[in-house]
């Protein structure tokens, strides 16, 4: 057990954010599901509810990201205001690096949504990840 632990405490922000992660995907899919097949939404064929899911789940990554994963503590309005904008800066380029590959992948290619969008997906948490550690929450010397 005590091994356990110790993976934990060694590894805890990445596995916490693995599992926010998860979380934030999950809400990203339902948002997707609900815009794109409840709603109808197809601007450039899934690109439309792809974009409006993506604003529900940065909203959610934020949070989680902040308070859980790097434990950001600082709500002044200066380290909000910068952690924000730097969050969405970089979540806009995953996005674009997300609708690339669901563009390419359904439209050109005529793949299957959901399997681009989980392939997708992986270059997204990585990238993610990346962002939030070495500039969007890094701890201040």
């Amino acid at each position: 057990m005590d091994k356990i632990i110790a993976l934990f405490k060694k590894y805890r922000e990445v596995l916490l954010y693995l599992i926010f992660g998860g979380l934030t995907t999950v809400v990203n899919y339902i948002s997707m599901w609900l815009f794109y097949e409840l709603l109808g939404i197809r601007v450039l064929d899934a690109l439309g509810a792809n974009t409006l899911a993506w604003i529900v789940s940065v909203a959610f990554a934020f949070v989680t990201n902040k308070l859980f994963v790097f434990e950001s503590r600082d709500l002044s309005q200066k380290t909000l205001l910068r952690e924000i904008i730097s969050f969405v800066a970089a979540r806009l380029v995953s996005l674009g690096a997300e609708s690339a590959v669901i563009y390419i992948g359904v439209t050109v290619l005529g793949g299957n949504l959901w399997i681009i969008k989980l392939l997708a997906s992986v270059v997204v948490v990585i990238l993610n990840y990346i962002f939030s550690k070495l500039i969007i929450f890094r701890k201040q010397k």
